[in-house]
C-alpha cells in the first residue's frame, strides 16, 4: 500500500507539472501571438483534428528548421524507407531509424488522428482507396505513407500557406 501512495504521489506531482507547462504556453501565445513560432502554431491548430500541443511539437521539432525540400522534411521526420541493394537484388527493409522519432511517433498518431476528424480531405481519401480490401497489415504499413504525405502537406501550409486539400479548418479567433 506504501508504494501504491508514493506512486500516485508522483502521479500528482507530474500532472501538476504537465499541467503548469501547459499554461505557461498559453501565457505565452496569449501575449505575444504574432512573434517567434507562434503563428506556425497558431496556423496548426486551426486544422480540426490538431490540437495546441501536437502543434507545438511540430513547429518546435521540425517545421521551424530550414530544410531544403518535402525529402528533407519526411527524411527529418523519420517517415522514409530503408532499402537494401545488393547486386540486382532490392528489397525494403522497413521504416529507416534516422530521424527525429519524436515527430515519427507523432506523427503516426496524427495520421490516425487524421482520419477520424478530416474524412472528407484528399489525403484520407487517398489512404481509404489503398487499403480497402487490402491485407490486414497494409494499414499500418500505409499509415506510415499518410503520416509522411501529412507531415509535407504541413510543412507547406506553415511555409507557403497551401492549405492541405480538403482539410476542414476551424474559424480564426
Amino acid at each position: 500500500m506504501a508504494e501504491l501512495r508514493r506512486d500516485l504521489a508522483r502521479l500528482q506531482l507530474i500532472r501538476g507539472q504537465i499541467r503548469e507547462i501547459e499554461r505557461a504556453r498559453l501565457e505565452r501565445l496569449k501575449r505575444a501571438p504574432r512573434q517567434g513560432t507562434h503563428p506556425m502554431m497558431r496556423m496548426l491548430a486551426r486544422i480540426m483534428g490538431i490540437g495546441i500541443e501536437t502543434a507545438d511539437m511540430l513547429v518546435h521539432e521540425v517545421l521551424s528548421r530550414k530544410l531544403r525540400d518535402q525529402r528533407g522534411v519526411a527524411r527529418y521526420g523519420g517517415l522514409t524507407g530503408s532499402p537494401d541493394e545488393s547486386g540486382s537484388k532490392r528489397r525494403e527493409k522497413g521504416l529507416a531509424r534516422a530521424g527525429n522519432a519524436r515527430v515519427r511517433r507523432g506523427m503516426i498518431q496524427l495520421a490516425w488522428r487524421w482520419l477520424m476528424f478530416q474524412n472528407k480531405s484528399v489525403l484520407t481519401k487517398w489512404y481509404r482507396a489503398r487499403t480497402a480490401g487490402g491485407k490486414p497489415g497494409l494499414r499500418k504499413a500505409m499509415i506510415v505513407a499518410l503520416a509522411r504525405k501529412l507531415l509535407i502537406a504541413l510543412w507547406r501550409y506553415v511555409t507557403n500557406g497551401e492549405v492541405p486539400a480538403g482539410a476542414v479548418l476551424r474559424s480564426a479567433t
